[in-house]
């Protein structure tokens, strides 16, 4: 595919990866029931490296190089830490929060960007960091907002999915973003399945209940290999400070689901959530430009 027509496409491929992060939240809450959390991880990247690297096909023999090892592998190791962290957390809070702490790598990611480029965030990847979180928290936040151990983990994660978000950028230049994606996902996998290994017991009963299953198959195929392609495809031609605000948009699509189909109400706040996160969006994506006048061509002085 031509640069024009990726450029085109790497916004809407965030969107979709935060679409289907969306519909996960409750499936991996419910999942966690039956399957330990290494265990959990452990199944969800092999099934994504052995996916991912069938459909890569020959690139494996015209494309690959060793460098492709240390790289895949820090993304891969960014992600463990991050997804290590979130899903533990999730066993000790609520899904709601733990989507809220997680959302606040929007607001980290600026800040890690310009240690990593030496870009200066300006103040519209700032504000739209700021609105974002806020908006993520009117819609997640109500009731005990008490700290707990479940709750330090989820924020812990923020920063390793902040840092993995500045990695991709920063080291997929020129390179196949397919297989970066595959090794990243092989590296995933063996770390929680030494993980799963060390410290929990294997789940051998629950895989057989189509319960747990058909759940953990969805988890396997679309909540990991799609969706983390798609990020990974999209940040390559996006800017990390507005991949990271689309990417929170899993929050909104988490919440619209349990309003679609759990009964839950809409109300005010929910709504003001809402705004804010599309307002957060748009100053990502545009810098308001469109609300500076631009003098017509009959104002400006004559020579």
């Amino acid at each position: 595919m031509n640069e024009t027509l990726m450029r085109r496409l790497a916004k809407p491929l965030l969107f979709l990866a935060a679409f289907i992060w969306g519909t996960s939240f409750f499936i991996m809450k419910n999942t966690l029931d039956a399957v330990p959390p290494f265990w959990l991880l452990a199944f969800r990247f092999t099934t994504g490296a052995v996916l991912l690297g069938l459909v890569c096909g020959k690139r494996w023999r015209t494309r690959f190089t060793r460098d492709y090892l240390w790289r895949g592998g820090i993304f891969g190791l960014f992600l463990f830490f991050a997804y290590t962290a979130q899903t533990f957390g999730l066993t000790g809070t609520t899904p709601s929060k733990n989507a809220f702490l997680t959302a606040t790598y929007c607001v980290l990611v600026p800040f890690l960007t310009w240690a990593a480029f030496r870009r200066r965030p300006d103040r519209y990847n700032l504000l739209a960091g700021l609105l974002c979180v806020t908006g993520v928290g009117l819609l997640s936040l109500s009731g005990d907002l008490s700290i707990t151990w479940g709750d330090g983990l989820s924020l812990f994660s923020a920063l390793f999915y902040g840092l993995h978000i500045v990695a991709v950028n920063k080291l997929s230049a020129g390179k196949d973003i397919y297989l970066l994606t595959t090794v990243q996902f092989a590296s995933t996998a063996l770390l929680s399945l030494l993980g799963g290994l060390l410290f929990q017991p294997f789940p051998g009963g629950a895989l057989v209940q189509p319960g747990v299953f058909l759940p953990l198959a969805y988890l396997c195929v679309m909540a990991t290999t799609v969706a983390l392609l798609c990020q990974n495809v999209g940040q390559v031609w996006s800017e990390p400070s507005s991949a990271s605000v689309i990417l929170s948009l899993e929050s909104v699509f988490g919440v619209l689901f349990s309003v679609l189909f759990y009964g839950d109400p809409v109300t005010p706040r929910l709504l003001l959530g809402f705004a804010l996160i599309f307002v957060a969006v748009v100053c990502s994506e545009t810098k308001f430009a469109f609300l500076r006048r631009r003098p017509a061509e009959e104002d400006l002085p004559s020579l």
